[in-house]
């Protein structure tokens, strides 16, 4: 690479609908190639940076993202944190604030952005919101301030908004509005001017901390969305699943879950044989309170961990590192209750 003091960015493409392009012929949707990326985006010669490209050999569609290609984006990153200021991933929708979670905690001690996007038209579209994600997405990672990157978190780009990853939930399939932050603020918008909002900013000091990628992630955990009529046997056969280690318990408003005798036991007998359960909201924004309402006291009693205003795509993800990283079960609520990069509002 040659010297250069423009900002340098890694355009990552690891699938989804704004890489496709339509086929003259066929009509069919196919991977656009992104080494071909300034003849179709010429738009992104007049950002000041300069942009390498890298593509996973198989483009995949999000709905199969796995914990291993989370590593393989990951390992991308770390291969090449030291030649480039900011990384853009170019991501399916579909599940796009899972993997943002997953590489906010998995990129420990990042001081360079890694800005994830993608778009609900494809490139090629008439009407894509393809360009625009991905100018911007750009012009937000390739910000220097002082020869340092602004951004220095895990972000999702989409219509205009920057978000902190592990904050945001998609919320449409049909609107160019696709995600949302519904418990912490953008840290950025675009409009005439792009502002971005220095206080929302993730903040740590970590001069002397070196970059460091965990790679140690534990898939063995459900997610159980409570609902009126909720029965014992359906419960118990989720909770004795073999090899399970974790529980996502989506519950209603401030935390609450049915407080009957039987529900309440099968949870606390899973909790002694050392299965974690986390508390979540199923609403789209607010905090589990738990202990506020006489419904959820009787979990708080019984050791049930609080997610307090973190989303459950940011607490699978969590939870996959805590016990991928092999958390102590004594120290495993604690762990989990305290902010790690930002994912939920921290409070005693």
């Amino acid at each position: 690479m040659e010297p250069s003091n423009k900002a340098r960015i890694l355009l990552i493409y690891t699938g989804g609908t704004i890489g496709m392009v339509k086929d003259f012929e066929t009509k069919a949707l196919k991977a656009f190639n992104f080494k071909k990326l300034l003849q179709r985006i010429p738009e992104l010669k007049q950002l000041d940076c300069d942009i390498e490209t890298i593509s996973f050999e198989t483009p995949i569609d999000s709905s199969n993202m796995n914990p291993a290609q989370w590593i393989s984006m990951a390992e991308i990153i770390e291969s090449n944190y030291e030649q480039f200021d900011g990384f853009v991933v170019l991501h399916g929708s579909d599940t796009m604030s899972y993997s943002a979670s997953a590489l906010s905690f998995m990129l420990e001690h990042l001081q360079k952005p890694v800005v994830f996007t993608g778009s609900q038209l494809p490139i090629g579209d008439l009407r894509t919101d393809a360009k625009e994600n991905l100018i911007t997405a750009i012009q937000i990672a390739s910000q220097l301030e002082e020869g340092r990157p602004i951004v220095r978190e895990v972000c999702l780009y989409f219509e205009y908004k920057l978000y902190r990853g592990n904050r945001t939930t998609k919320v449409n399939a049909e609107h160019f509005k696709a995600f949302t932050s519904p418990n912490y603020p953008a840290l950025a918008e675009s409009g005439v001017h792009l502002n971005i909002v220095h206080e929302n900013l993730l903040r740590r000091d970590l001069t002397h901390a070196p970059f460091k990628v965990r790679k140690l992630l534990d898939s063995h955990i459900a997610i159980i969305k409570m609902f009126p009529g909720i029965n014992a046997t359906v419960l118990n056969a989720i909770l004795e699943i073999r090899d399970l280690k974790a529980i996502v318990l989506e519950t209603y408003g401030a935390g609450n879950a049915p407080s009957e005798a039987w529900f309440i036991d099968l949870l606390k007998q899973a909790i002694r044989r050392g299965l974690h359960i986390v508390n979540v909201t199923q609403c789209i924004a607010g905090s589990v309170q738990m202990g506020q309402y006489e419904t959820s006291s009787a979990l708080k009693e019984i050791g049930v961990i609080s997610g307090k205003d973190i989303t459950t795509e940011a607490a699978v993800c969590k939870l996959m590192f805590l016990l991928g990283n092999e958390t102590e079960f004594a120290d495993f609520k604690t762990a989990f209750e305290t902010p790690i990069c930002g994912e939920m509002t921290f409070s005693s």
